[in-house]
């Protein structure tokens, strides 16, 4: 059974996860959300087993994860083993572990609620969307890598025909050899069908922009070791402002927050991961 608000949208499909006749969950792992040599994107994957935990939970979202990447994900059929814990009313907690033919491949602690749509009590000042560049002035990434614009070395992730990503120029100068020296990154995402977002998408956000070091000038590779998501609000109709920030880079390790707020400007979802420094 596809469990999705939408279940004619490429993600939906994507991240489908079934149940076999004999009750096990599976899923195609989609090769159209590659990051380059075949890998998949960590965000996608980390999607799919949320969305097992929420076929297995009488709660409709998935609120908190917290999942560690045991080796890098290839496209082709995969089974999901869910270990319940605790329910309650409002809460209930699992453990996922996503394994594809060679083995498991990610594990994550998920606990699944229901999201409130009313507005929110208390926030501060840091929950405030950045100043950004409007989307119809950024760069249209797809767009650019069609049109033969690339960075030596860097290879055009194939996510690139799943999500609709307009980077902002004010955090985007390694893409043409001039790093601003800061190491963040912005963009305004959807995903590329047009489909609004949900809060499974949302997972997906939460790993979808060129590691942010980058805009420190150091390129390459940086796979994720552990990452931590927590989905905050249901995001409004409308493209989504992602930023990414490298916190500290030292030993080979490298930690990146992401913040993504919603058409409205209401923060939508958070995450923190640990990364090994990227790989040229």
């Amino acid at each position: 059974m596809l469990q999705t608000h939408d279940q004619d949208s490429g993600f939906a499909r994507s991240t489908a996860v079934r149940r076999d006749h004999e009750g096990r969950l599976t899923a195609q792992l989609d090769g159209g959300w590659e990051v380059g040599g075949g890998i998949l994107n960590g965000g996608y994957l980390l999607a799919v087993a949320a969305r097992a935990a929420v076929l297995s939970s009488p709660h409709p979202h998935a609120v908190a994860l917290a999942a560690s990447y045991l080796r890098a994900g290839a496209a082709g059929p995969a089974h999901l083993q869910v270990t319940p814990g605790p329910t309650g009313r409002t809460l209930a907690h699992s453990t996922v572990v996503l394994a594809d033919e060679a083995g498991p491949v990610i594990s994550v602690q998920a606990t699944t609620g229901t999201l409130d749509p009313g507005p929110q009590t208390y926030t501060d000042d840091d929950t405030a969307p950045p100043s950004v560049t409007p989307v119809e002035d950024c760069i249209d990434v797809a767009a650019a890598a069609a049109g033969g614009s690339t960075v030596p070395g860097v290879v055009a992730p194939g996510l690139l025909a799943e999500l609709d990503c307009r980077l902002d120029p004010a955090t985007a100068g390694w893409a043409v050899g001039a790093p601003a020296g800061e190491a963040v990154m912005r963009a305004w995402v959807r995903l590329a069908d047009g489909r609004d977002p949900d809060p499974l998408s949302l997972v997906a956000l939460l790993d979808c922009l060129p590691p942010s070091i980058w805009g420190a000038g150091t390129l390459g590779w940086a796979p994720t070791v552990q990452l931590q998501a927590l989905v905050r609000a249901l995001p409004a109709p409308g493209w989504c402002l992602v930023e990414s920030r490298t916190g500290q880079v030292a030993g080979g390790w490298i930690d990146e927050d992401y913040r993504v707020w919603d058409a409205t400007g209401r923060l939508v979802a958070v995450s923190r991961q640990l990364a090994r420094t990227p790989r040229p």
